[in-house]
């Protein structure tokens, strides 16, 4: 039976998925993550590097490619804050990378794709705040983390403490986000 790269490569961004947004990068094991992708350890070395490596490619398909594949419009970010909250609560583990890559890496390299998709939307965000369009009583960089924190809010929330008492109808969880979005953008 002949080899197939690609098909071992995806096999084990699958398996490193689930294992990451599961115990992050330190609790993470490559065997782990061979074991379940049934491949050998040395695979995961020869496709990625090295365990970091194999988080960054992981975050990138599994965070950075889900969130650049929610259209940013500037002048609907109540929309654009459903969408991505639809993206988080479609995909747990998109909410649970983001977390870890923030908690493991404060002061970490920035991936280069991210970076330029957030510098594409602060500065749309900042032209749409000089034409009027949007409120500019935050500063860009201000409320784009006002949205993402809003938009993630329910995907955070923890089961333990205010989780048993959320809405449990999704609908009224994304009207939520989108409501405080319109009242957070709101000039006057």
């Amino acid at each position: 039976m002949a080899r197939n790269a690609e098909l071992t490569r995806q096999r084990l961004l699958a398996a490193a998925a689930d294992e990451f947004a599961t115990l992050g990068i330190a609790g993470t094991k490559v065997e782990r993550i061979a074991n379940e992708a049934q491949c050998n350890k040395a695979m995961i070395y020869t496709y990625f590097g090295s365990k970091e490596d194999l988080f960054n490619a992981v975050f990138v398909v599994e965070v950075a490619d889900r969130i650049r594949a929610v259209s940013f419009d500037p002048a609907d970010l109540p929309d654009y804050a459903g969408r991505l909250f639809d993206c988080f609560d479609t995909n747990p583990n998109t909410v649970r990378l983001y977390n870890w890559y923030n908690l493991e890496r404060p002061g970490g390299p920035a991936l280069a794709s991210i970076g330029l998709a957030n510098e594409n939307k602060l500065g749309r965000l900042e032209q749409a705040q000089a034409d009027g369009v949007v409120a500019d009583h935050y500063s860009p960089i201000e409320m784009m983390t006002l949205l993402r924190s809003i938009a993630a809010t329910w995907a955070t929330l923890s089961h333990s403490s205010l989780g048993p008492y959320a809405p449990h109808e999704r609908d009224r969880r994304r009207f939520c986000v989108v409501d405080a979005v319109q009242r957070l953008i709101r000039t006057g």
